[in-house]
Formats: C-alpha cells, sequence, structure tokens
C-alpha cells in the first residue's frame, strides 16, 4: 500500500470528517504554519465561502493544520471532494511533525475562484471549529473562526446532511486504523 499525506486547514480537520472522505485516514499530527492567513473566501459550486490560506507579511500570523495519512489509493476520491483543479490547485508543503519532515500535499485556492465577499455557511463553520476544537488549537485561533460571519445554508437536504455530521463529530473518539 502507498501512503499518501495531506495537511488539512479546513473543513477536513476533524478526523471524522476526513474519514467520510477517505476511510484509511491517519492523523499524524498538528502543523503551525506561521506566515499564512486563513480566511472562508473561497468561491465554492454553491457560492459560498470555503476555507483558504495566504501567505501574508504578518510572522506572527499563523494557520494550524494537522497532518494526515492515508492509501494513495483514495486519493482521487478526495480531490475529486475538494475540487482539485475546480477552485482548488494541489501544492506541496514542507512540514515537521516530532522532529520528521513530512512533503503533503495541499489544497491552494486559484485566484480565480477567490472572492473576499462571500461568507460561509453556517454548517461548513462549524465543521472548521469542531475540527480545531477537537485538536485543541489556540484559544484565539478558535475564537476567530467563531466570530467569522456566516449564513444559513438555505438548501435543506445538504443542511441536514451536514448537521447530523456535526452531531457525530460530537461523540467521536478518534482510533488509529493502522494494523
Amino acid at each position: 500500500m502507498q501512503i499518501h499525506h495531506c495537511l488539512a486547514y479546513g473543513s477536513n480537520l476533524h478526523p471524522l470528517r476526513l474519514r467520510k472522505r477517505v476511510s484509511t485516514a491517519n492523523l499524524i499530527g498538528i502543523v503551525e504554519m506561521q506566515g499564512y492567513q486563513l480566511a472562508f473566501h473561497k468561491r465554492s459550486t454553491d457560492e459560498s465561502g470555503k476555507c483558504l490560506i495566504y501567505k501574508t507579511p504578518k510572522l506572527e500570523s499563523s494557520v494550524y493544520g494537522v497532518l494526515y495519512e492515508f492509501d494513495f489509493e483514495q486519493k482521487k476520491s478526495l480531490d475529486d471532494a475538494e475540487g482539485l483543479g475546480n477552485g482548488y490547485q494541489e501544492e506541496v508543503m514542507r512540514v515537521e511533525v516530532d522532529g520528521t519532515v513530512y512533503l503533503p500535499t495541499i489544497y491552494i485556492a486559484q485566484d480565480s475562484h477567490i472572492n473576499p465577499t462571500l461568507t460561509p455557511f453556517h454548517w461548513y463553520k462549524n465543521f472548521v471549529l469542531a475540527g480545531a476544537s477537537y485538536h485543541g488549537f489556540p484559544l484565539d485561533y478558535i475564537e476567530t473562526i467563531r466570530t467569522t460571519p456566516s449564513k444559513q445554508d438555505l438548501k435543506d437536504a445538504r443542511r441536514i446532511k451536514n448537521e447530523k455530521l456535526l452531531i457525530e463529530m460530537e461523540n467521536f473518539v478518534y482510533t488509529s486504523n493502522k494494523n
């Protein structure tokens, strides 16, 4: 089995959310990306704002993420769910977790899909918030996510489906998939 590493910083932060997309996902550790900023301005097909990160000259600014590994055979499933080539492009970022260097892929918003007037749906913002809280990110970082303006998703079926997943996430206890 070939292993793939990815760095999550948005709605895939929470291990249950990511495992719904790639069942073999295993958590490796938390990563701080200094000199980056998190925003919810990536235009989605549903016209709401999704997460993106961008470089900033403010070195005190950081984005927190989670390094995961999973079976490479499942990568296309995640690429499709994330809209690779249709809003996100893939880049490789050098990160270190517990003294080990990794070169995971990370989804970066394409310039053509960035709109600073967009806001996320409540459920989407809550996915990011749930992941940040689950991993114990700094309280000021969590508060910044919590206070990000968001809006109601008017598509009831989509909203209800995602709200059910949020409830599952509240009760989730992580166990490794490794043998």
